[in-house]
């Protein structure tokens, strides 16, 4: 289980958040502009990648208060917690052997 550190509140279970997808995504600037497959696209492809993810959580059975999470997604740890809106922090390389 991850221990999340909430910006707001401390370090808290997991169990007490909601994933709420991947952070930093760029939304379209005419939406009314897309197509069918454009809105397919921009709805439902996310990155999946192995390694550093940058993510969007809630605190859902807490303060209620979305933040940023920067979490290997191969380890599990989280290497950062950051409020919206703020850019991510710069993370050393990792590399996988």
């Amino acid at each position: 289980m991850l221990l999340i550190d909430c910006p707001h509140c401390g370090p808290r279970a997991e169990i007490e958040f909601s994933y709420g997808n991947e952070a930093h995504i760029a939304r379209p600037l005419q939406p009314e502009a897309l197509g069918d497959e454009d809105w397919a696209d921009y709805l439902f492809m996310k990155t999946n990648r192995k390694g550093v993810m940058l993510e969007r959580w809630v605190h859902s059975h807490g303060c209620r208060r979305w933040f940023n999470v920067a979490r290997d997604t191969l380890t599990y740890e989280i290497l950062a917690v950051y409020p919206m809106g703020a850019k991510p922090p710069k993370l050393p390389e990792r590399s996988y052997l």
